[in-house]
Parts: structure tokens; C-alpha cells; sequence
């Protein structure tokens, strides 16, 4: 292995080292999910997933858009043979993270959190 390829695996594996960085993998398999999804899913407090985050997005495993003021995440396409394996691998294995399960049990029950509000007229002529 070379030392780009070491120090790529390396951040793979280092980002996946966390019980609550493979939670957050998880959750993004089925999907792009908005910060605020994830905090109330995971019951964490927002700077504590968006550290997470910004772990996983370090190492290329997730990817950011931003609209608004609010930010989306989802997985990163693979970028090498480990990283696609690594996918692979954590969609097999993750259900051994005890509470995986009631992450995706929550994330089916939770309301979108970040919706455009929509103004009507006679309330945006009240501010």
C-alpha cells in the first residue's frame, strides 16, 4: 500500500471508529438527511453530530449541500475499491451497533424539520 493509499485508509477506518459515527452512516444509507434530522434521531446535541460530521466528511465518506440555513448530508460516492468495500462491509455490520434499530425506528416516525415555511400574506403583513 502506498502512503496516500495508507493515509486514505486510515482516515476510513478512523471515521468509522466511533459507535456514533456508524449510527450516522447508517441513517444516511437511507438517504440524504438534514442536521436537524439526525440530532433528534440520534438525541445528541447539534455540536456534538456536527463534529461527527464533519469527521466523516473529512475522510470523504459523506457529502455536504447547503440550502438556506440548513445543511444536508448524504454518503459520499465510493472514491476507491476500500472505500466502496467499506460501504459494503458497514451495511452488513452495523446492525451489531445496539441502537441502529431505534435510530431507523425514530427517523420513519420523525416529521421533516426543515421545510420552507410558507408565509401567507396576511401573516407577513403583521411583522
Amino acid at each position: 500500500m502506498r502512503k496516500g493509499e495508507s493515509t486514505q485508509a486510515n482516515a476510513l477506518f478512523a471515521a468509522v471508529a466511533d459507535a456514533t459515527r456508524l449510527r450516522i452512516v447508517n441513517l444516511l444509507s437511507t438517504g440524504e438527511l438534514c442536521v436537524c434530522d439526525l440530532v433528534a434521531v440520534l438525541r445528541l446535541p447539534q455540536p456534538k453530530v456536527s463534529r461527527h460530521l464533519a469527521v466523516l466528511r473529512s475522510a470523504g465518506l459523506v457529502e455536504q449541500r447547503i440550502e438556506s440555513n440548513w445543511r444536508h448530508y448524504r454518503l459520499a460516492p465510493a472514491a476507491s475499491e476500500l472505500h466502496h468495500k467499506l460501504l459494503d462491509c458497514l451495511t452488513c455490520c452495523v446492525s451489531c451497533v445496539p441502537q441502529v434499530r431505534s435510530d431507523l425506528q425514530r427517523l420513519e416516525r420523525k416529521a421533516a424539520c426543515c421545510a420552507p415555511v410558507q408565509l401567507t400574506k396576511s401573516v407577513s403583513r403583521k411583522r
